[in-house]
């Protein structure tokens, strides 16, 4: 299974909303990765341009789309980013994959 990082935040309505009834998410975060197979690894709230970052193993990438559809369009975030993330093992396999492709720059 595939590794994605997500960061992402509330929107001030939603920040207003978890101040007047303060809720752990990571119960949610979970329930929506398990709704397509996956696992949450980690829930994590930052200072910074995003108010948090999450931690997904998702069985492929349409999966964790799904995922990522369902969580940006429910209205309570301002902004969602998902990074596929890959194991040394893969880039490595990536880098001794690349050697066989004859690049050419263009214009030449």
């Amino acid at each position: 299974m595939a590794l994605y990082l997500t960061r992402f935040s509330y929107t001030p309505e939603t920040w207003a909303s978890l101040v007047q009834k303060p809720e752990d998410r990571r119960d949610a975060a979970r329930q929506y990765v398990e709704a397509v197979g996956g696992k949450l690894h980690g829930f994590w709230y930052a200072f910074g341009e995003y108010d948090a970052y999450n931690l997904w193993e998702a069985p492929d990438n349409v999966s964790m789309a799904a995922v990522a559809m369902a969580i940006s369009g429910g209205g309570a975030l301002s902004k969602y980013e998902t990074t596929v993330l890959l194991t040394v093992e893969d880039t490595m396999d990536a880098m001794q994959r690349a050697r066989d492709i004859r690049y050419r720059p263009p214009g030449t």
